[in-house]
């Protein structure tokens, strides 16, 4: 995503690890509510970047905006490798020390088929299916140590990320006709899911005036994107790709957001 936020993320990353100050995990008596929120915010990006660079090579081999398409999958690999150096340095319980490398195992078995455009798509399913598995699991692991209502709600809106992009993911898979039927259903379940967490949050009584505000943008362009859904015609399909690939993003940077205000909630508790 062209996003300054995450180039932000990824500099400050980058720049931490060339120190050395990612080098070394923290014990658990040293990890506090801050750094806890942080993780189960990286944690649930990870789970998001799963998703989003398979849509983002889908995009690439349909042809639909493929010049920035290669653009959100190169950030979104550099993100998601300098992510894993950082949630490596914070491992406040045994649930997180376990999670941790079946998560950097599955990375390491997707991350070459992102490089090429005539991988299988089959596999490319496959490997995105592992990785957020994986990824959901050391995110439940941070959330487990966190152990707050604000950190629940930083992997509830955490999620919503993600599902902007299996949505979206879907719906490319499908277009492909690759694993088409079981596309439309995740499709179909992702859209549900993302409706009814949507409602959770907005209910949530930690929400601040800025939250609301927030989740009302995210409603305006749910809008758009439930609309490019329904575009079925073939004459239609091209504008549709394009809508549901622009407008996954703006869920995704509204969501950012989001998450970003619970984990500062988070910190603060």
């Amino acid at each position: 995503m062209e996003r300054r936020r995450f180039l932000a993320l990824a500099g400050v990353c980058s720049s931490l690890a060339v120190k050395g100050v990612l080098a070394a995990p923290a014990p658990a008596e040293a990890v506090g509510s801050s750094s806890l929120a942080i993780a189960i915010n990286k944690a649930g990006r990870q789970r998001m970047l799963s998703q989003r660079t398979a849509k983002a090579w889908l995009m690439r081999v349909l042809g639909v905006q493929p010049d920035r398409a290669g653009i959100l999958l190169s950030r979104s690999v550099q993100l998601f490798d300098l992510q894993m150096t950082e949630l490596k340095a914070i491992q406040p319980s045994d649930d997180v020390r376990a999670a941790l490398p079946p998560l950097e195992q599955e990375w390491a078995r997707y991350r070459p088929l992102l490089n090429d455009l005539r991988s299988d798509p089959k596999a490319v399913w496959t490997s995105s299916e592992a990785v957020l598995t994986a990824a959901h699991k050391l995110t439940l692991a941070y959330e487990k140590s966190a152990g707050s209502p604000a950190g629940q709600l930083v992997n509830l809106a955490g999620r919503q990320r993600m599902l902007s992009q299996r949505m979206a993911k879907a719906y490319f898979f499908r277009q492909l006709g690759v694993n088409a039927g079981p596309a439309g259903e995740m499709l179909d379940a992702a859209v549900k899911e993302f409706a009814k967490a949507h409602e959770t949050l907005k209910a949530s009584p930690q929400n601040t005036p800025q939250i609301k505000t927030e989740l009302v943008l995210v409603e305006q362009q749910w809008f758009f994107f439930r609309n490019a859904l329904g575009l079925n015609t073939a004459a239609d399909q091209k504008k549709a790709a394009e809508v549901v690939g622009s407008t996954s993003e703006r869920i995704l940077e509204q969501m950012d957001l989001v998450v970003s205000l619970y984990e500062k909630l988070a910190r603060d508790a």
